[in-house]
Formats: structure tokens, C-alpha cells, sequence
């Protein structure tokens, strides 16, 4: 499915007071309501809408959002300003129910996934070449308000781990990035960590510019199949605390093995 343009211009806009969030919202004390900073993204074109709200999770206690989806599209974004020379690093945790059998990150017909990350970025235009800037002008022509940046963590159908590809609509200017992929995992909650920046550096290269939006999305509207998921709280945080966390995580199993 292709989302940029409903995207990008969500992204771009201030909120009432005029600001721009320079943090996520936490679903997990969220007390059983979605936070008003995550908004939804609907699609004119798509009637059937992904249907989003919290529920308590039954093993921690945690809410969290769930996600159904049945050959319908839409997500929740939040609009933000973090600084990823700061926290460049992203967490978060999900969990899907299974993947999409007809769902294939390389084509259009398949372009769909049980669940993703959607960061959007604001290069500035001079940092592009000419030639970038006419199949962007082009692209735009046939897509609309096509972002110049923008990166998808995808729990992916078929695209193996850790491989990436360009848009099947857009191509160069969305990246597409499988942090999980298959059913082996379907059921379980996994948490996932990405270094924003250096994903960028290799994926796009260049300096790294601001980040303008972070949305979920399920969708399902190419594929016509029907999917659940769930996401936890999603967070940006700097390298130092990523490592103490990492290196928290591993005492504890340590000591739990002793």
C-alpha cells in the first residue's frame, strides 16, 4: 500500500498550540485510551479503515495498541522533532498473530505488512541531485506529497531479516527494512531496537536530516487478507542508554542462569 502522501503531510503540520512533539506518547499508561498525540491516518482512497485501539495485555498488564486488520489500510502517527544526533537509537515491541501469505515486500500486489515502523525525514532539497530531484518530481506527479526519506521497519511476509529494499511504488525515496519476517515468531512479542542513524547512513548516505513523523501501520488493503498485531510503547533513546539497557538485560539473564 502506498501511504507516503497521506503521510508526509500529516508529518509536516504543527499542532494547535503551534509545536511539534519532541516526544512519543506512551501507550502503556495510557490508562485503556489512545494518547491524543497519536493520531489517525486515514486514506481517501481506501474505504475499509485498520481498526487501532489499547487493550490491556493479558501477560504483563501492559496496554498496548492492537491492530485489525481486514482488507483495510490506516495507521497512527505522531508527529515529532527528536533530535537523532542525540537518540538515534529506536525501541519498541510487537507481536502479530500471523504473517500475510500473498504479502511480498518486492511488488505492489504484496505490498503489505502485519505490522511496521514508518519514519518520515526532511532533507533539505539542495542535499539532492539533480537527478534524485526529477524522479522525486516524477514520482510525485504520479503518487502525490512523496517524502525525499523515509525508512520502514517491516515485520516482513517473505523479504528475509535484515534485508531492505526500495518501494515497490516510489522506489529510492522509501526504504523498506525487515527487522522480523515470517511466522516463527507470530504470537510472541519481540522487541526491536534499529539505529536510526546508521541505518540511514547506509541506506540513504548523506547528513542525517530532521525526523518529521513516526507512524504504525498494519495494512492489508492490496493483499485483501486479514491480520491482527500489537505494538508496545515506542521510544527514542541515546546510545549510552541503549547500551546500559543491553548490558542490564544481560546481567539478569546471568543471574538467572546461575
Amino acid at each position: 500500500m502506498l501511504v507516503v502522501s497521506s503521510l508526509v503531510s500529516v508529518a509536516g503540520q504543527s499542532d494547535a498550540e503551534g509545536h511539534a512533539h519532541d516526544t512519543l506518547a506512551r501507550f502503556s499508561t495510557a490508562a485503556g485510551k489512545l494518547p491524543a498525540s497519536w493520531e489517525p491516518l486515514r486514506f481517501p482512497k481506501i474505504d475499509r479503515p485498520t481498526r487501532y485501539a489499547i487493550e490491556r495485555d493479558e501477560a504483563t498488564g501492559d496496554f498496548v495498541v492492537a491492530a485489525v486488520a481486514d482488507d483495510s489500510a490506516a495507521g497512527l502517527i505522531h508527529r515529532t522533532e527528536i533530535d537523532l544526533r542525540s537518540h538515534p537509537i529506536l525501541r519498541w515491541r510487537w507481536k502479530i498473530d500471523r504473517v500475510l501469505e500473498a504479502g511480498d515486500a518486492r511488488s505492489k500486489q504484496g505490498d503489505d505488512y502485519p505490522a511496521r515502523i514508518y519514519l518520515t525525514f526532511e532533507p533539505k532539497s539542495d542535499s539532492l541531485s539533480f537527478f534524485e530531484r526529477a524522479a522525486l518530481r516524477l514520482a510525485r506527479s504520479i503518487y502525490g506529497d512523496v517524502p525525499s526519506r523515509a525508512i520502514n521497519y517491516i515485520w516482513a511476509s517473505k523479504l528475509p531479516r535484515g534485508k531492505h529494499v526500495d518501494s515497490a511504488y516510489v522506489g529510492r525515496f522509501v526504504k523498506l527494512l525487515a527487522v522480523e519476517s515470517g511466522d516463527e515468531h507470530a504470537g510472541t512479542w519481540r522487541a526491536a531496537e534499529r539505529d536510526v542513524a546508521a541505518d540511514y547512513e547506509k541506506l540513504f548516505g548523506g547528513e542525517l536530516p530532521p525526523l518529521a513523523g513516526v507512524a504504525l501501520m498494519t495494512d492489508t488493503d492490496d493483499t485483501g487478507e486479514s491480520v491482527r498485531a500489537w505494538y508496545g510503547d515506542v521510544e527514542f533513546v541515546s546510545r549510552g542508554e541503549a547500551s546500559l539497557s543491553r548490558d542490564a538485560a544481560a546481567g539478569s539473564r546471568s543471574g538467572a542462569a546461575r
